[in-house]
């Protein structure tokens, strides 16, 4: 009886060919998106044109952007990706370590959004496979220590100027923009951000139309800074203050790095072949940013100021035996002899640069939201502290 009503069926209802929706529904071009203003992609293809977009904004519709996010498993990436897919762009992410890395990234977009593929750094075919799809890259990476396979030169210029080679070659490539560091200089006596000028400049030789942005030091809940300071005082009880915490910084908040991003891709092109450094509204030092560590994870400060020269001394041991011992070694913190180097001099937004203002942009400041995340450092709970004499009630939580 079932082989006659499958019979029956496929004589009552041929097999067509393969039509597209508009020609079984005859609808004009207008309900799909192409020619409505409200659904055209703002993505500017070299300055000029549009790419058509579906939907009326959202996760599950379709941006026209296709991008290709090197370092999308970092700090930042997170924060890119998230802003990428809740308008509805498809995203590759690129990773090279264990298939559990970029895993939290596909929560963030619609299914089949966000497309996680292996790839080798260190292989041009396996890099020309990530890009192959895409019109958009972005370059994350970077690294403020080197390791026994990846030298600051190689991880912050080599890469990037690959990068910018292949995007060239590609032809389809309409938006390149790459993350450098606010200071990033030829002299500076950090080598990573002597790296990072260096390959902005190969950048901007390869593709003049390329958008650089410097964003500061960059805070939020995986952040390097406040963390491993939060997790040294909560240990030791004391904090090391190199050069008595002087430097004047201008940190921001990585979730407005990621808007920045975003909104360059958004533009008409306006951003294109120019550079913006991205600091935060206040401008703390060192030692005043530490003061307002303490003050969210409610400890009474102790510092113990280390001099440049003493910081530097304790930082060499690693540098000195990184190619020399046959194992790893500890990933630096605190004591960060590249890092040490930067933070021996200002690092604030120049006069004269292009900066969130020209993005459309108003950053958030430091104190507040951005750095809520440190009250999982309170002692006792999020609503005690050391500093807190008394049980704090609901009402009276910050």
């Amino acid at each position: 009886m079932q082989t006659i009503s499958r019979r029956l069926a496929r004589e009552s209802f041929p097999r067509p060919a393969i039509y597209s929706l508009k020609s079984l529904y005859p609808i004009s071009d207008q309900y799909y998106g192409a020619y409505d203003r409200r659904y055209a992609s703002t993505l500017a293809t070299k300055g000029v044109g549009h790419l058509v977009r579906k939907g009326t904004g959202g996760r599950s519709s379709v941006s026209g952007i296709v991008a290709t996010v090197f370092g999308a498993t970092g700090f930042l990436g997170r924060y890119l990706v998230q802003e990428l897919a809740k308008m509805g762009s498809q995203v590759l992410v690129p990773f090279r370590g264990s298939e559990d890395a970029p895993r939290h990234l596909k929560l963030m977009g619609d299914l089949g959004q966000i497309v996680p593929m292996k790839y080798n750094p260190r292989d041009e075919d396996s890099i020309k496979a990530v890009m192959a799809k895409a019109n958009v890259v972005i370059n994350l990476i970077g690294r403020e220590y080197e390791t026994r396979n990846y030298s600051f030169e190689v991880v912050n210029h080599h890469m990037a100027e690959q990068l910018a080679k292949i995007s060239k070659e590609h032809g389809g490539i309409m938006r390149f923009i790459q993350l450098s560091c606010l200071g990033a200089s030829e002299s500076s006596p950090s080598r990573m951000l002597q790296a990072k000028a260096a390959a902005e400049e190969s950048i901007l030789r390869e593709l003049p139309e390329a958008t650089i942005l410097r964003p500061a030091v960059m805070l939020g809940t995986e952040d390097r800074l406040l963390n491993p300071w939060a997790q040294f005082a909560k240990k030791y009880n004391f904090l090391p203050l190199i050069g008595n915490g002087s430097t004047k910084i201008q940190p921001v908040y990585v979730a407005d790095v990621a808007s920045a991003v975003v909104a360059a891709l958004k533009d008409d092109g306006s951003s294109m072949g120019k550079v913006y450094e991205l600091g935060g509204p206040d401008v703390y030092t060192l030692h005043q940013l530490a003061e307002l560590m303490y003050e969210v994870i409610r400890e009474w400060p102790h510092y113990v100021n280390v001099p440049f020269p003493i910081a530097k001394a304790i930082s060499s041991p690693r540098e000195l035996l990184l190619n020399k011992v046959p194992f790893p070694l500890p990933t630096p913190s605190i004591f960060n002899l590249d890092l040490i180097h930067a933070l021996s001099s200002d690092k604030l937004v120049s006069q004269d640069a292009l900066t969130f203002n020209d993005l459309g942009i108003v950053p958030h400041k430091v104190k507040g939201y951005p750095i809520e995340f440190l009250i999982q450092y309170r002692k006792g709970g999020p609503n005690y502290g050391s500093t807190v004499s008394e049980r704090v009630t609901p009402e009276s939580y910050p």
